[in-house]
């Protein structure tokens, strides 16, 4: 089968389309026939080995696993025989881990990985989902803990976690003020949005309004210039921004709290979201069905042009997801 592939790290220019060997479901898992796939930010780290915690774990010189991507949807091809939830032909999406290959023709993941696809959803809409769809439900109902009425502000609403948090957000009854440049305002007002700001022209954090909940997408602001535009007792939570602030957010979060009285987190990636990602990826499928969050796809290439796809995406305009099809 093909699939895209990087023997060393680097800028995308070391991703290749190879053909390397299909996978075979254990008894616990499925074989999915990917028909698309996502790219979120974790994959840029895999790829350039950068910051250099990550080839701790990944392989020093070269990368130990030569494999990229996340998410996918697609067709379940077939399944190992403890498996009691899905058959082949569904179709399905979900979130398989960082690394583990779905920028291919085939991908297995255990089925605890995956849900049934809406039937309204093309796989390309169904890729863009889960990974960056989870973040910003997990940093908004489980971090952030926010409530009907509450005020929200999200920094860094146009992206893939961001277009997901502004609609997800709103769902969950918040007021939401987001930001964005000024070619996306449009955009994020349809997502639902009650203020949108354009981030060259005002800082939400230096003006007078004081927020519940605080979600840095980004990285624009330092961890500790959040605090002032936080209620007493508010929350500010960290869901992306450079792997450098990530950091940052991970080691002062818990000094922050300690100071201020005000809270901090980090949404991370670890056994506790893993074990819990198909209850997760099943409450936002139900949000899209009733019509309260629909994603967002950028632009759409072809498994042949997953280099490009990515170099794409590294220029940082991108609006919502880019997708890679198969």
């Amino acid at each position: 089968m093909k699939a895209a592939v990087f023997t060393k790290y680097g800028p995308p220019d070391v991703l290749k389309i190879a053909d390397v060997e299909k996978p075979t479901p254990a008894d616990n898992e499925v074989l999915v026939e990917v028909r698309a796939a996502s790219l979120n930010a974790g994959d840029w780290y895999l790829m350039r080995g950068k910051p250099f915690l990550v080839r701790l774990t990944g392989g020093l010189l070269r990368p130990k696993n030569r494999r990229i991507g996340a998410d996918l949807a697609g067709k379940v091809e077939a399944v190992g025989r403890s498996v009691t939830q899905l058959r082949p032909g569904d179709e399905v999406f979900g979130e398989i881990g960082l690394g583990r290959g779905t920028l291919a023709e085939y991908a297995c993941t255990r089925e605890g990985n995956l849900v049934l696809k809406p039937a309204s959803m093309s796989f390309a809409e169904a890729a863009a989902v889960p990974l960056a769809a989870v973040t910003a439900l997990i940093g908004l109902r489980d971090e952030g803990k926010v409530q009907p009425g509450q005020k929200v502000l999200i920094n860094g609403g146009s992206g893939g976690v961001g277009t997901f948090a502004v609609q997800i957000a709103k769902a969950l009854g918040a007021e939401v003020t987001t930001t964005c440049s000024a070619g996306k305002l449009e955009l994020l007002r349809s997502l639902g949005a009650d203020h949108v700001v354009d981030y060259a022209q005002a800082d939400p954090t230096q003006g007078k309004e004081r927020y519940d909940l605080i979600l840095g997408v980004n990285g624009y602001h330092p961890i500790w210039g959040y605090g002032r535009a936080l209620k007493p007792g508010g929350t500010y939570v960290m869901v992306g921004g450079s792997m450098g602030q990530i950091l940052q957010g991970m080691m002062l979060s818990w000094l922050i709290s300690m100071r201020s009285g005000k809270k901090a987190r980090v949404v991370g990636v670890g056994k506790g979201r893993r074990a819990r990602a198909q209850q997760d990826l099943l409450f936002v499928k139900e949000l899209i069905e009733a019509g309260k969050v629909k994603p967002v796809v950028d632009r759409s290439y072809p498994l042949s042009e997953a280099a490009e796809a990515f170099r794409y995406a590294e220029e940082g305009h991108v609006r919502g997801k880019v997708v890679i099809t198969t």
